[in-house]
């Protein structure tokens, strides 16, 4: 077993290093830089855990009244855009897909049903994403399936069912 497959944990230095197309390879899976990367640490990933068995991942937002969509979402009533904790949730998949080794740039494709059930203002001190795997399909492209939520302070906030992310190497095609 290689060092990063058998990492089972993240540091914020690990995700910008993933950004930069440096932690699993030039064209494979990467995350977005800040501010759009939506968490701090990856505090467990595993591809054996999770209601299903097929793999679980566990990431941290540290919430703080300067965080950047506060002062513009919306003027007098911070409160963080649900899409990007949606976003969040996609963008733990793909890193998933890229720990797993599987090739190719990824993509988000789709959603079931999600949820919004509470508010992440400022106040809060730790948003925590869980992503339990349903299903990793691998063909000529990767796509992994999953169900996600958010929890501020140990309250459920949203929640996601059905995520879908894709890794579509050099050739393949997103929707095609």
């Amino acid at each position: 077993m290689d060092e990063l497959s058998s990492k089972s944990s993240f540091t914020y230095d690990d995700l910008l290093q993933c950004a930069h197309g440096e932690l699993f390879g030039p064209g494979n899976a990467r995350l977005p830089l800040p501010p759009m990367l939506m968490f701090d640490r990856i505090v467990s990933i595993s591809d054996d855990g999770g209601e299903h068995g097929n793999g679980q991942i566990v990431a941290e937002l540290d919430i703080t009244d300067d965080l950047w969509f506060y002062q513009c979402h919306f003027e007098g009533d911070p409160v963080m855009p649900g899409c990007l904790g949606l976003d969040a949730l996609w963008q733990m998949l793909g890193f998933f897909l890229g720990w797993l080794k599987r090739p190719g740039p990824g993509r988000a494709l789709s959603v079931g049903e999600v949820k919004f059930s509470g508010e992440v203002k400022p106040g809060g001190k730790i948003l925590r994403y869980h992503i339990d795997v349903r299903k990793v399909i691998k063909r000529a492209f990767t796509l992994a399936i999953a169900d996600g939520y958010a929890e501020l302070d140990g309250e459920r906030v949203y929640e996601a069912t059905n995520l879908r992310v894709g890794l579509f190497p050099e050739g393949e095609k997103a929707g095609a």
